[in-house]
């Protein structure tokens, strides 16, 4: 059985997406464990990362996933990039790195929750 070039894009464009998924899960992850060294986050994010760069670049158009593959890029370099990059330097962006993964996470559930026809009638709602 042959698959179509569209069922072909298909399941690559959702590995793609499960792939900046799995980083964004496991940099989450990383950072929330309280016992992972400089040297340990940069060992498996780098090992994430080459295995992300070795699948073919895919457009989306959805707001949250080029933000977050924006994201993952910004921090490789700003972390795995870097010569001297400590376990100090590590603490100082934890939380900072948390709080953008958070707001990451907030922007893919905004579009989840409730479909707009439904919005606007709970909004007209005089609960009074």
């Amino acid at each position: 059985m042959r698959y179509t070039q569209k069922q072909i894009d298909k399941y690559n464009r959702q590995k793609y997406i499960t792939d900046l998924d799995k980083i964004a899960k496991n940099l989450f992850r990383m950072f929330r464990d309280e016992k992972v060294t400089a040297d340990k986050f940069m060992l498996k994010f780098e090992e994430l990362k080459k295995k992300f760069d070795e699948k073919e670049d895919i457009h989306l158009d959805s707001g949250y996933y080029p933000e977050l593959k924006e994201y993952i890029d910004r921090l490789y370099s700003q972390t795995c990039l870097l010569e001297n990059f400590s376990d100090k330097n590590y603490e100082d962006i934890r939380d900072a790195e948390m709080s953008n993964l958070n707001r990451l996470q907030k922007m893919k559930n905004a579009v989840s929750y409730k479909k707009d026809k439904h919005k606007s009638r709970r909004q007209n709602e005089d609960w009074g």
